[in-house]
């Protein structure tokens, strides 16, 4: 089953997210002890910048880029600078808490990992990102690995094309 949950027009200057999501897709609100542990598992101090960034990430906001996290915590704390944004982004994806996702060979875009997998599609003329899920894809997957011998330890799955907004346009 394929399953819509994201809209990001490329041309916003933040990536926000929209109502199209589907029954039980939401991502669960994290209250800030969750954060703060989250940065205690780091072997990490827990800082108010830390936090701001953390925040930030699930305020809403998807597949940000480093300089848009940047740009939103500087509104907050002008005091934070993009290399500790940046640092703290790569920590927080090297951890597993972040994933990162390279969509068309574009910079390089942050979320919060999500409880479940999900793939993306992404329309190549207005940019517009489509998260889905699909079960059959990832059985396919792991067949594959498995007949080429791999233990199957992570993927990204990005689709490219054209939607239906811009077919119509």
């Amino acid at each position: 089953m394929l399953e819509k949950t994201l809209r990001l027009p490329k041309s916003q200057h933040q990536y926000q997210r929209e109502e199209h999501q589907t029954s039980g897709s939401k991502a669960k609100r994290v209250d800030e002890s969750t954060l703060r542990k989250m940065i205690r598992d780091l072997g990490l101090k827990v800082t108010d910048q830390r936090l701001l960034i953390l925040k930030t990430l699930h305020s809403g906001s998807a597949h940000v880029t480093a300089q848009e996290v940047f740009e939103i915590v500087g509104r907050q704390d002008s005091g934070i600078g993009f290399a500790t944004v940046y640092r703290f982004l790569r920590t927080l994806t090297e951890a597993g808490f972040v994933t990162e996702v390279r969509l068309g060979g574009s910079s390089a875009r942050y979320e919060l990992k999500p409880e479940g997998h999900h793939d993306h599609l992404t329309c190549s003329q207005c940019g517009m990102i489509c998260e889905f899920e699909n079960n059959k894809i990832e059985e396919l997957q792991i067949r594959v690995a498995n007949e080429f011998g791999f233990q199957l330890t992570g993927h990204v799955l990005e689709l490219y094309g054209i939607c239906p907004d811009c077919q119509q346009r």
